[in-house]
């Protein structure tokens, strides 16, 4: 698996050279976006995530590392669907390492005039029962305000028996809210903040840089709300094919 991981990957940076159309990622920083991948398009991720302090104990959390596809499949014009799988590394454990997920949605003035961008779906969609299936789910509602950047809220909730605070109580719903804008031709920025003290909610921020019509790398940094769990680092390449 680690072998056509990184076929995958030199692939990707073969069809870079293409300078396909540049599409918009489909998350923020680390919460969905209502950004929706269009007809035909395929969006390639390697995310990592790097604990930057020590536990109690002296050793460090495991590095993860998140390699996915995206998929555009609807053409029409105004409701656009997207599907993907993701290889997950969690500090070498590699005993089921895929999920899905799935997003569905109108962009920004889809529906009318003004009107806000709407997104409804899932991700972390896992294969073992009990142990990977975190099945969160998640509405989303976006707008751009001008030169302010644009801003967005939504609800989440997820498997009621994983989604869990420190303590092992049920922790399998909160809120989404982001910012994010485009400072220049090259550079993005952005903060959002998933609530909850489970293992997915957290604040992070970071910007990214466009290195080409269709590749850009995201800088990031997350804190999560639970206090157990150390700030991380993360890097993510996005390329668009």
């Amino acid at each position: 698996m680690k072998k056509a991981a990184w076929a995958l990957l030199v692939l990707c940076f073969v069809v870079l050279l293409s300078e396909s159309v540049f599409a918009t990622p489909s998350t923020q920083i680390w919460i969905p976006s209502t950004d929706i991948q269009p007809f035909g398009k395929t969006h390639f991720g390697y995310d990592t995530y790097i604990k930057g302090q020590k536990q109690p104990n002296g050793n460090l959390e495991p590095t993860v590392t998140n390699m996915g596809l995206t998929f555009g499949f609807f053409k029409d014009e105004k409701l656009r669907l997207e599907l993907g799988m993701d290889y997950r590394d969690i500090g070498g454990d590699h005993q089921y390492p895929i999920y899905f997920n799935t997003k569905l949605g109108y962009a920004e003035n889809a529906l009318a005039t003004n009107s806000p961008a709407i997104a409804i779906g899932a991700f972390d969609l896992g294969l073992k029962h009990g142990l990977t299936d975190y099945n969160v789910y998640y509405f989303l509602m976006a707008k751009t305000f001008g030169n302010t950047g644009r801003f967005s809220a939504g609800y989440y909730g997820g498997n009621k028996d994983l989604l869990l605070d420190a303590g092992g109580h049920r922790d399998n719903t909160g809120f989404l809210v982001s910012w994010d804008k485009n400072l220049s031709d090259k550079w993005w920025g952005a903060i959002d903040y998933q609530s909850g003290k489970n293992s997915y909610g957290a604040l992070s921020f970071g910007v990214s840089y466009k290195f080409a019509s269709n590749t850009s790398v995201i800088f990031g940094y997350d804190i999560w709300n639970e206090s157990l769990y150390k700030p991380t680092f993360t890097v993510q390449l996005d390329i668009d094919f």
